[in-house]
């Protein structure tokens, strides 16, 4: 019996039977602002978004109490990563302690353990950097020099 193609035209995209996913590492990935990929970082931590829920009783139910989504509330993302002569992001953080805060799209992507292609991204709406840490200077020490730079953002998709 001949096996016919499929034709689908968008064929469903996640989990399918008989098909393995290989997961993502999670120590691959990159940061792009405004489409531009600004290096690949060493971590990255505090991405979370939570919705808050508003709790409320109904009357005549006393014994229940019902919630409904309120206020999103996005955390700061810190990334970290090695020091080296570009200056966009020093740059992009000095306009901030200047007072003029420049608001910029930024994306952080992974990357698949081969290397090739993208992952998935997360988009970063209207962010700016709030902090910057130097990385310890030890003339004692071997290991790589390690900034950070804190992010904060309005709102955030996963693309």
């Amino acid at each position: 019996m001949a096996e016919v193609a499929d034709t689908t035209p968008n064929p469903p995209s996640g989990a399918q039977p008989g098909v393995f996913n290989d997961p993502y590492r999670e120590y691959m990935f990159k940061l792009e602002i405004m489409g531009v990929t600004e290096g690949h970082f060493i971590e990255c931590k505090g991405f979370e978004v939570a919705v808050h829920p508003i709790r409320y009783r109904e009357g005549g139910e006393h014994e229940v109490v019902h919630a409904i989504p309120g206020r999103v509330e996005y955390s700061d993302v810190t990334l970290r990563y090695g020091l080296t002569e570009s200056r966009q992001l020093w740059d992009w953080f000095s306009g901030a302690v200047k007072g003029a805060v420049e608001r910029k799209n930024v994306s952080i992507a992974m990357v698949p353990s081969n290397g090739a292609g993208e992952g998935p991204r997360w988009n970063l709406y209207n962010a700016w950097p709030s902090r910057w840490k130097a990385a310890p200077l030890d003339a004692m020490a071997k290991e790589v020099a390690i900034e950070s730079v804190t992010i904060v953002f309005e709102r955030m998709d996963r693309a």
